[in-house]
C-alpha cells in the first residue's frame, strides 16, 4: 500500500527501513524521503516506528509539531 503518494513511497519500504535501522521520521526523511513534501503521510509514516514520538517534521520549507496519539 501507498503511504507516501507524492513520492511513491510504500508500507513495505518503510517497515523495511525500520528493521534496517530507522527510529525517528526523520530517518525514514533521510532514507526514503517520505513526508518531504506535503507531509501528510508523516502519521501514518510514523505509525510503522517502535516507539513514535512527537517530532518536528519538516516539509517544504515549514516546520510543523507531530503529536503522537
Amino acid at each position: 500500500m501507498y503511504i507516501c503518494i507524492c513520492n511513491g513511497i510504500t508500507d513495505k519500504e518503510i517497515k523495511e527501513a525500520v528493521a534496517n535501522g530507522a527510529t525517528q521520521l526523520s530517518d525514514l526523511q533521510m532514507n526514503l524521503g517520505v513526508a518531504t513534501c506535503c507531509g501528510k503521510c508523516a502519521d501514518a509514516a510514523c505509525s510503522f516506528l517502535p516507539n513514535p514520538e512527537p517530532i518536528p517534521l519538516v516539509a517544504n520549507n515549514q516546520v510543523q509539531i507531530l503529536k503522537s496519539k
